[in-house]
Order: C-alpha cells, then structure tokens, then sequence
C-alpha cells in the first residue's frame, strides 16, 4: 500500500480557497500550497476552462509522460500544443501573490472572484463563474460518476 506521503509528497493539494484576482493579474496562492510548491513552479492551462499549477517535480513527471508520446498521432501534437504552449514558470512575490499571463488570464476567463482548489498532485484556478457552474452541473452526477469510477473493491 502507498502512503498518501510517497505518492503526493509531504503535503497532498486539498480543498477549495476562494481568492480575487487584481487588476494587474495577481492572486493569493494559499499559504498552506506554497511550501509544497517550491520557489518556482508551472502555470499552464487546464482542461475545462482552468488553469493547472504544478510543482516542478510533477511537472516533470507531466513532461515525462508528454514526451513519450507519438509525435505521429494527431491527438498528441495537438494536446502538447494545447498544454505546453501556455506554461509559464512563476514565483511567489513578497506576499504570497503569483502573476499570471495574461492569456492565462484570458483563457480561463479570470475577472474578479476566483476559486483555487487542490485536486490531489496540482492545484486548479477557476473563476467563480465557472467553478460554480462546474460544480452545479457535476454534484447530481456525483454517485454514477463514483461508481463507474470505482469497483466494488474500492470504497470511498
């Protein structure tokens, strides 16, 4: 059995933080992720209208799994455009604040009110708009989501 601290390092990327995104691109990363995401890490876009943030150690680990990929198949040229494209390494400023590029910004249509949530080896930044209409539209789904998911072997 592997403990959650050999698969996800120290600290796992859990739970949901609502932030605002100022003017000049800038948002508060919550304390709690900042040590386990180091000094630098990568900003890219997600999937589903988010953005992705990985350490450098899983990003490497992305990268890895990207670049054994069959540069002959069509799907796999056009998601490493998609993905690896729009990364972007970034840093922490003196307040815990991280600057995303503007066609980031664009991408996951980040206005004001954002949602910064730990989704186990990333973390994800939505917009409220978005996070909220994600989630309303996914909650009903929740318990068949779950059970194709998982196996009987599996419990939650």
């Amino acid at each position: 059995m592997v403990e959650c601290g050999e698969k996800w390092g120290m600290n796992m990327f859990i739970g949901e933080y609502h932030h605002t995104i100022d003017e000049k691109g800038r948002i508060i990363i919550p304390a709690k992720f900042r040590e386990e995401l180091g000094t630098k890490f990568i900003v890219t876009r997600g999937i589903e209208n988010c953005l992705f943030i990985y350490s450098m150690e899983n990003w490497a680990k992305i990268t890895d799994k990207l670049s054994s990929l069959p540069f002959t198949h069509k799907d796999a040229r056009t998601f490493n455009r998609f993905f690896m494209s729009g990364a972007t390494e970034v840093e922490f400023d003196k307040q815990g604040r991280i600057n995303i590029a503007t066609p980031l910004i664009h991408y996951a249509n980040l206005n004001k009110d954002c949602v910064v949530i730990g989704t186990g080896d990333r973390l994800e930044i939505w917009s409220q708009e978005s996070w909220d209409g994600f989630f309303d539209s996914t909650k009903e789904n929740m318990s068949d989501i779950a059970e194709n998911l998982f196996n009987e072997s599996v419990s939650l």
